[in-house]
């Protein structure tokens, strides 16, 4: 038996902290720690998403889950995308408080990074061009993206409008027609705003 103490650790990471003890493992038990029913809901959907079995209990400090993966556990496969594109307008996720949107697409980016299957291209747009140039705080999470496969571009306009081009950290520059090009092909997108 395993246990992974994610207390103090926000979503995705104790799903992710617990998805790579079960990388490892060809069957087991992986008891996870967490502080919130939030984090115990979404290892639930993970655990059922896996075909693994699932249980709980609350503690003094928060909450211990606790997950079954028994030999030739059959994962829920669902129809991927093999031409996913992800297109970033901003560099925070919503409308609402800008700290929030900040963390959200920071999270969002290691989630994708963490995922077995990444997107095929990743477009950066008008701010959104500020998450692939200096001063970005998921270069590191980008880098792993690319190296997994996934193109990453960002538009050489908008990069000069903000003057960043001399400050692009990962991937190639690009133009509109061939993020047009790019959108329209794709089997499915999802525009992060």
């Amino acid at each position: 038996m395993e246990i992974v103490d994610a207390r103090g650790q926000v979503c995705p990471r104790p799903i992710i902290m617990t998805k790579n003890v079960f990388d490892e493992l060809e069957e087991g038990t992986v008891k996870t720690q967490v502080d919130d029913m939030y984090c115990v809901e979404n290892l639930q959907k993970y655990a059922n998403g896996q075909g693994f079995e699932f249980s709980y209990v609350e503690t003094d400090y928060g909450f211990e889950t606790t997950i079954v993966k028994e030999k030739g556990a059959e994962k829920k496969v669902e129809e991927t995308n093999g031409n996913l594109v992800l297109a970033f307008s901003s560099d925070k996720m919503g409308d609402g408080d800008e700290k929030l949107g900040k963390s959200l697409i920071k999270s969002y980016i290691y989630s994708v990074a963490e995922a077995d299957e990444v997107p095929s291209t990743l477009l950066f747009f008008n701010y959104g061009i500020h998450l692939t140039t200096e001063g970005s705080e998921v270069i590191d999470d980008l880098k792993r993206i690319e190296e997994k496969g996934a193109k990453i571009m960002t538009c050489g306009a908008c990069l000069d409008f903000y003057d960043r081009k001399e400050k692009l950290l990962i991937g190639e520059v690009t133009n509109m027609y061939v993020i047009y090009d790019t959108l329209s092909k794709a089997d499915g997108n999802v525009i992060i705003r």
